[in-house]
């Protein structure tokens, strides 16, 4: 087996059996403001040839840095097969057959699938809300000698799903930052260097533990960090170290894997690693003095990497949406019958959301179930966002603005209190498809008699607490652990005081824990 980095969460899988062309991302992503580090514009052309013209195709998920929109119609061979994953709606397939695909498998979640000869996978399938309405997935790659786990960005909550098909060879897996917070937060620079280093230490260390349960015998970094060139936003890529973002690259990884004992291979574009039986032959694309330069000159490589595309971010600027008279009827005449759909999410916001787009204040009443424009009401949660933007996307009637909007980082927050995943999840979710799901989600986790894990209680050590995290509703019982006097959640890395239940992480996010006495240990689930 032969894995080639594409780039980003990109990779040639070439097997006898056949060959899988999995994330091909190379147009830059959400708004321009993502491209692929390092760049991989200049791949060698017979590589590029075996990238467009694969025996399968495997899109993990909808996001822009996965599903490259603009570039797969127009070079991957329509004769190509698509592995789908096990998604609950064809969202991702729609959008492949208006591409011009027509082959599909379609698998079901976590079930292994034979292809050809004694080439198989297995997709693992993610889908909460929170991992995107479409959902996320992650690919087990084997041809009856090595096998190959890509994960890319995929947060599954079965730590040993992934390695239940047999022992596992190479290992792709994101570290870096996938997410516009905290930066785009108004905080103090003090308390935003904070916020910084935890988020990037809770990513590191969320790696960490799929890389020990999976135990492969090496890993490769990927799907980050993505590459900041426009010069409004050139300061989130992570440089000296000393930059307040969530963006380290791949060799503060690798430092990570090697100090716990792992073998870390680095890729980048072009980067073949053939598995062979007592090791690995890993060919990169240039020298390893080159290779090295990238991350040695970062600050030169980025630039140079700039200097390209300022033309290119130039025009793609001068393309986004004019104002429009009727923005705010466009959007009441859209957003007021998918809250009428969603009582339970508007509950679970339970606030106003002003979003600012330029000149014109938009508020969404949640409570109420209502959008019009702001008359001075209170509100806790808003979005300051440049009018072409919210136009764009309004005009492409984008029913996920994570995907194609917040991504981007081109804005500003604030909010009174702590985080709400049913706001977000309310722009994840524009449409009566999206919608109809994330209420039934919300509702699912607000009624345990409707099989949710709301008010369940689990057992963690010496201590009793609620099986869901406060934070993101992570399932405790798999993320869970005891961490001297703290139990922390290692999803996210959310620490609450094991006395008290406070959270050190935000205000008012207080867990539901105790001592466990007797009685618990016949009572409670064991985490």
């Amino acid at each position: 087996m032969r894995a080639t980095s594409i780039g980003h969460a990109g990779i040639l899988i070439e097997t006898r059996f056949g060959s899988i062309t999995c994330d091909p991302w190379f147009d830059p992503a959400f708004f321009g403001s993502w491209f692929v580090f390092p760049r991989n514009d200049r791949l060698d052309p017979e590589l590029q040839h075996r990238i467009e013209h694969p025996d399968y195709l495997y899109i993990s998920h909808i996001h822009g840095d996965h599903l490259d929109e603009t570039w797969l119609p127009h070079h991957v061979s329509r004769d190509t097969t698509v592995l789908l994953p096990g998604y609950p709606t064809r969202e991702l397939e729609r959008r492949l057959r208006d591409m011009g695909f027509t082959r599909f498998v379609r698998t079901t979640d976590g079930e292994e699938v034979q292809l050809n000869g004694d080439l198989r996978i297995a997709i693992h399938v993610e889908v909460s809300i929170t991992d995107g309405p479409g959902g996320d997935s992650a690919l087990v790659v084997s041809d009856g000698v090595s096998r190959l786990v890509n994960q890319n960005d995929c947060r599954t909550n079965n730590l040993d799903a992934l390695r239940a098909h047999g022992p596992v060879d190479l290992h792709w897996i994101q570290y870096s930052g996938a997410i516009w917070y905290p930066m785009v937060y108004d905080e103090t620079p003090e308390r935003m260097r904070e916020l910084v280093d935890l988020k990037v230490e809770s990513q590191l260390t969320r790696a960490m533990r799929y890389v020990e349960a999976v135990d492969a015998r090496a890993v490769v970094p990927s799907a980050g960090p993505p590459a900041f060139l426009d010069p409004e936003l050139f300061g989130l890529n992570m440089i000296d170290g000393d930059e307040l973002s969530i963006f380290p690259d791949q060799r503060v990884f690798l430092d990570r894997l090697a100090g716990d004992g792992h073998i870390g291979v680095l890729a980048i574009p072009g980067t073949a690693i053939d598995v062979e039986p007592d090791g690995f032959r890993v060919t990169h694309p240039m020298s390893d003095d080159d290779v090295a330069a990238i991350f040695d000159h970062k600050r030169e490589y980025l630039e140079a990497y700039q200097a390209d595309y300022l033309p290119w971010l130039a025009d793609l600027k001068a393309g986004w949406t004019a104002h429009t008279d009727d923005l705010l009827a466009t959007v009441t005449a859209w957003w007021e019958p998918l809250l009428a759909m969603a009582p339970t999410l508007r509950a679970g916001v339970g606030a106003n959301v002003l979003l600012r787009a330029g000149d014109l204040d938009i508020l969404i009443d949640f409570p109420n179930g209502q959008v019009r424009e702001h008359a001075g009401e209170p509100y806790e949660f808003c979005f300051v966002i440049q009018r072409e933007l919210v136009e764009t996307v309004v005009a492409q009637r984008a029913v996920d603005w994570s995907n194609s909007l917040f991504l981007s980082a081109r804005f500003r927050a604030w909010r009174a209190g702590p985080y709400n995943e049913y706001v977000y999840n309310f722009f994840k979710s524009l449409s009566v498809e999206r919608m109809r799901r994330t209420e039934a989600e919300a509702l699912r986790k607000a009624d345990p008699d409707r099989g949710g894990l709301a008010g369940e209680e689990i057992r963690i050590g010496d201590h009793v607490c609620e099986r869901l995290c406060p934070h993101r509703q992570a399932d405790l019982a798999v993320f869970g652990e005891i961490d001297g006097d703290h139990l922390v959640c290692t999803l996210h890395g959310w620490k609450f005081d094991l006395e008290t239940g406070e959270c050190l992480n935000a205000t008012n996010r207080k867990l539901r824990i105790r001592r466990a006495d007797a009685a618990d240990a016949a009572d409670a689930t064991t985490g």
